[in-house]
């Protein structure tokens, strides 16, 4: 009997293409409960019309697995080829309690290592950076933009706490755009959703196809792109705000990249508004958390996240192969001067208009001829 039966923990390994699952029992049972992705076709009808089944495996299952393993040989001996799910609906229903049951247990662990292990580097950072910048207000629906990287999942679940602890009266909604990403990218990005125990809203959109076609600098292009996308879903959904997962390393390499190869004194901000949805914000609440600090907190908790989900090559003097030549030079600096990081961070709140040649205010270009 044990040719003709499969495992819960066997099932779920499989390929939901290879095989077809038959819940055959009856119509108050199936309409009771059932196993997603399963068809409904009773014992009877099953073995009336099996030939209709008979292009993929089959797999079925009724309230224990007893009938099922009964419907299994008579189908064995059409020569039809099927499995009985053991211990029927009630086994796999159990498998998904315990399931849940583990999955509770796990990201209560991983809240709780953000309060407790990494409250100093981590949550009082982002508390701080709320609180600083006013990027939290009564009132406030924020979408929170997961890209399925580990710095939009340590952002979803803090904002997560911080609308449970009531630290402000606002409301949030998790939204998941799909560029684009390869199949296996997009499983691993729902599974920590679920990980996370973050309800996300997806949306597909055909950006990765239309960055591909323009070739020139598809990072910022890509990037402008994802950004309009993500306003419209958000203003969609009744959002005033949108709240991105950049970081403090983020802020002082793009100071460096505006400096280096834009000609230019300008950061990443905290808070922006947008220049084309009315009365929407964008806001990065990580804005004082520190990439080692994610890091860190990221390997105590054994989690894994999809480190770069683009499809498109990486074109040589593209945004992301700069900023892998800036993250180096300020490590090097660091290395010899621990102080680098916080004074490019701090250069961007103390610039003296005296002493720079010319400066920009509503458009409008400031020299320092102008008193002259």
């Amino acid at each position: 009997m044990e040719d003709y039966e499969i495992s819960v923990q066997e099932l779920s390994k499989r390929d939901v293409d290879s095989y077809i699952l038959i819940d055959i029992r009856d119509d108050s049972s199936y309409s009771y409960g059932n196993i997603p992705g399963s068809l409904h076709v009773p014992k009877d009808i099953l073995e009336a019309d099996y030939e209709k089944y008979k292009d993929k495996p089959l797999i079925l299952y009724c309230k224990k697995g007893e009938t099922s393993a009964e419907t299994v040989q008579f189908l064995k001996e059409k020569n039809i080829e099927a499995k009985s799910l053991k211990g029927g609906y009630l086994a796999w229903l159990m498998e998904s309690m315990k399931q849940e049951e583990e999955q509770q247990d796990v990201y209560l662990d991983i809240e709780q290592s953000i309060r407790k292990k990494f409250k100093k580097s981590i949550w009082c950072k982002f508390t701080k950076a709320v609180r600083e910048y006013e990027l939290v207000k009564e009132g406030d629906k924020i979408a929170v933009c997961i890209s399925g990287g580990k710095d939009s999942m340590l952002l979803a679940r803090m904002l997560k706490m911080a609308k449970d602890y009531r630290l402000y009266d606002f409301s949030l909604e998790y939204i998941m755009m799909n560029p684009g990403y390869m199949e296996r990218d997009m499983k691993q990005m729902e599974f920590n959703n679920l990980l996370f125990d973050i309800p996300v809203s997806y949306f597909n959109t055909n950006v990765f196809d239309d960055v591909d076609e323009i070739g020139k600098n598809p990072c910022f292009f890509c990037s402008r792109m994802r950004r309009g996308h993500l306003y419209r879903k958000a203003k969609e959904l009744g959002c005033n705000k949108i709240a991105l997962g950049h970081h403090y390393d983020d802020v002082i390499e793009t100071t460096l990249m505006s400096m280096l190869y834009g000609a230019q004194a300008r950061t990443m901000l905290p808070v922006i508004k947008s220049d084309n949805i009315e009365d929407m914000k964008l806001i990065r609440p990580m804005y004082l958390i520190k990439e080692d600090d994610v890091n860190l907190w990221k390997n105590r908790n054994n989690l894994n996240f999809v480190k770069c989900a683009c499809r498109l090559n990486t074109k040589d003097g593209g945004e992301d192969t700069i900023r892998v030549k800036i993250k180096k030079l300020i490590r090097d600096l660091t290395n010899e001067n621990p102080a680098v990081p916080a004074n490019i961070f701090g250069s961007m709140s103390g610039i003296d208009l005296e002493h720079v040649l010319s400066y920009k205010i509503d458009g409008v270009t400031h020299s320092i001829l102008d008193d002259m």
